[in-house]
């Protein structure tokens, strides 16, 4: 599948197509989108290999002469390539049980090399899924350090994608540029309010009606990344602090596995700090 953005202009679609049609490729799916007020053109477009004249290796080739015509940023993904993903994870289990348990399933065909935590705790349970558990625990003084050991893991386990399941600490640019919008983290959907260890017990003293998740691509400024994904719940005043976190809890495992999904099938193409998103 080829994912791409550029100026727009007329015929990107007639040769992007044409382009297929010359090397026999089937088309199976093609959506596009203008924004009329930058007046960019997007485009995700998938085709059938078998068939197709152009052997892998040789279609970034073939095709960057038509890139060049349009400036064009483009990416070239295959749907059988199996992605390969790194979790980083604190205390909180809610969000690991989940992406664990959807890898174990089947329902993700990914890979899951390398589990990294700032915390023992979760040690354990990581291991019972046969899977590597790095603990490396961090401090003002050890924080360089350890972000540099995080990197070289993450470079010798080949990983595509990282999952911050409640990771709670603040990357600097050292992990960040390692993996431009390929650090994915969830995070409650109260901020900028309600900032702090306890957003839950300060939102349920302040009456809230809803609460929310968000997942984002990690980026050097605090949760200001590019939106992939977020929901609501309605709540009321019956509901206890307890039940607030039971509530924003189940919803971060659901955006968080919704925005490590539309990423994992190449749904996504960043722009500026927003995303386009092909579903």
């Amino acid at each position: 599948m080829l994912l791409i953005s550029c100026p727009d202009q007329r015929g990107i679609v007639n040769a992007v197509t044409g382009f297929l049609l010359q090397h026999h490729g089937n088309i199976l799916y093609l959506d596009q989108h203008v924004d009329l007020e930058q007046n960019v053109f997007f485009m995700r477009i998938e085709w059938e290999v078998a068939g197709f004249s152009l052997k892998r290796e040789e279609i970034p080739g073939a095709f960057r002469a038509l890139a060049e015509q349009f400036s064009m940023n483009w990416r070239l993904h295959f749907s059988d390539v199996v992605q390969r993903i790194a979790v980083f994870v604190s205390k909180q289990s809610h969000c690991l049980f989940d992406v664990l348990g959807r890898f174990e399933s089947g329902e993700w065909p990914v890979q899951i090399p390398l589990v990294i935590s700032n915390h023992p705790d979760l040690g354990p349970l990581v291991r019972n899924f046969g899977i590597r558990f790095e603990y490396l625990p961090v401090s003002a003084e050890t924080k360089a350090v350890q972000e540099r050991r995080a990197v070289e893991l993450l470079r010798e386990q080949q990983v595509d994608l990282v999952v911050l399941a409640r990771y709670m600490q603040i990357l600097s640019p050292v992990l960040i540029d390692a993996l431009p919008h390929r650090i994915i983290n969830i995070h409650h959907s109260f901020l900028p309010a309600f900032v702090g260890a306890k957003p839950y017990h300060a939102a349920y003293a302040r009456g809230v009606k809803i609460i929310g998740a968000t997942g984002h691509y990690a980026t050097a400024d605090l949760d200001q990344g590019p939106i992939i994904a977020q929901d609501i719940i309605r709540v009321s005043h019956k509901d206890s602090v307890e039940e607030l976190v039971r509530k924003g809890q189940d919803l971060e495992k659901i955006v968080l596995a919704r925005a490590v999904w539309l990423h994992l099938q190449h749904k996504l193409l960043v722009h500026g700090n927003k995303t386009v998103i092909f579903d």
